[in-house]
């Protein structure tokens, strides 16, 4: 592993633990030229997943791009970021652990709106909105309406 503040590439491996989500291995190094140290995570290499949009188009699988949307979703909510965390990765395992090697984004959406409804209402109806693409605010109405009576 190259140290990124000397460039060497010898190192030595101080600790190593499994991460909270049991997916990664977290390992501290210590470079044996300059003396710092550094993490680094090892994760099991997989099989490409991508995503089939609305158009047909498929690109690869970005948990990134799920978490940006959720990100701004939540966006001045009093939503915790460990609970955000905890979406996506949820959102990713379901993904990984489906073994298909295409999910179309429907199906992503879906799960990033039923994450969203457990966490915050707000978030929840900004993210609809612009998944769902709401011709016109009686359909709009019409979904909030009935989110309301499935919350009673």
């Amino acid at each position: 592993m190259k140290c990124p503040n000397c460039g060497c590439l010898e190192d030595k491996v101080i600790d190593s633990r499994l991460s909270e989500d049991g997916v990664n291995i977290r390992r501290r190094r210590e470079c044996v030229s300059c003396g710092k140290r550094f993490t680094t995570y090892e994760t099991i290499e997989t099989l490409p997943i991508y995503i089939v949009k609305k158009t047909g188009v498929r690109e690869p699988f970005d948990i990134n791009k799920i978490k940006t949307g959720i990100l701004k979703a939540c966006e001045k909510r009093p939503v915790p970021i460990t609970e955000i965390d905890k979406l996506v990765a949820e959102i990713e395992k379901k993904v990984t652990n489906s073994l298909q090697q295409e999910v179309s984004s429907h199906e992503i959406g879906n799960m990033v709106m039923a994450g969203l409804k457990k966490i915050d209402d707000v978030a929840y109806v900004r993210f609809s909105v612009v998944y769902k693409e709401f011709k016109d605010l009686e359909s709009w109405f019409s979904e909030m309406e009935s989110y309301l009576n499935e919350r009673k």
